[in-house]
């Protein structure tokens, strides 16, 4: 794709799902990519892939949700590469269906300093190296329970939803200094976990998926992982340079529904 060879990106929650893909998609296109991960075993797993695949890639460890822990994540790349172009902020968690009422304080506070405290953590640490750049992208994953309301995910879809509105705010805000903010809003994926936790560092691939997620997508199945990569590595080309602003689902047609 147009515009990311030999560019600079950084993809938080790249040791497993979505973000391992996502890394390695924008690697085959050209760019050096940080992955950025919780747990250092599947993030340094996902820099040999990168590698064996010809690519450049290094690893760093971070908790999304701790600020000096971000960034260093800028400061490797930059001090790596020389800069920083792209950003897909990845990193969440899901801590199971839960009705409002009967969640607990710590999770709540938890999933909401991961899935949301991060999404901001990491746009304050990369939007001032873009903007002394006079360039940059930004691309934030929600959830298409950030696009509607799902029983029993309060406390994630009250953080995604957050994630749209956060996305919404820097693209106004840095709209003309070059920096496009984006979303896109997956839809059932197979690194998804229906039920139980899942963290930004574990490998849901691993574990059973719960097909009954394909019972309500138009399309009668689940996404690949590497289905959201490609709309990743679209939204950070010049291809879409003129799209800022945008949560994008890469549902199978939930959303039209």
């Amino acid at each position: 794709m147009n515009g990311l060879n030999e560019k600079t990106a950084v993809v938080t929650g790249a040791g497993s799902g979505i973000g391992r893909a996502s890394a390695r998609r924008l690697a085959e296109e050209g760019a050096n990519v940080v992955i950025a991960d919780v747990v250092e075993e599947t993030g340094r797993e996902t820099v040999d892939l990168i590698e064996d695949d010809g690519g450049n890639a290094t690893f760093v460890e971070i908790d999304v949700s701790d600020v000096e822990s971000v960034e260093r994540m800028v400061d490797v790349a930059v001090d790596t590469y020389g800069s920083l172009d792209f950003a897909h902020n990845n990193a969440g968690i899901l801590t199971g269906f839960v009705e409002m009422a009967d969640i607990e304080e710590a999770d709540w506070d938890k999933l909401l300093a991961i899935n949301l405290k991060g999404i901001w953590a990491c746009m304050r640490a990369e939007l001032p190296v873009m903007e002394e750049q006079g360039s940059g992208v930004i691309v934030n994953t929600a959830s298409e329970a950030g696009l509607v309301g799902m029983g029993g995910l309060a406390s994630y879809s009250a953080s995604k939803h957050g994630v749209v509105g956060l996305t919404k705010t820097a693209a106004l805000e840095y709209a003309t200094r070059g920096i496009r903010v984006n979303a896109i809003a997956p839809g059932p994926t197979k690194t998804n976990i229906q039920a139980g936790s899942v963290g930004s560092g574990s490998d849901p691939t691993s574990m059973p998926f719960d097909t009954s997620a394909m019972t309500d997508v138009p399309m009668g199945r689940v996404a690949e992982p590497e289905e959201m990569a490609g709309v990743v590595a679209f939204l950070c080309s010049s291809d879409a340079s003129y799209i800022t602003g945008h949560t994008l689902p890469v549902d199978g047609g939930q959303a039209a529904d």
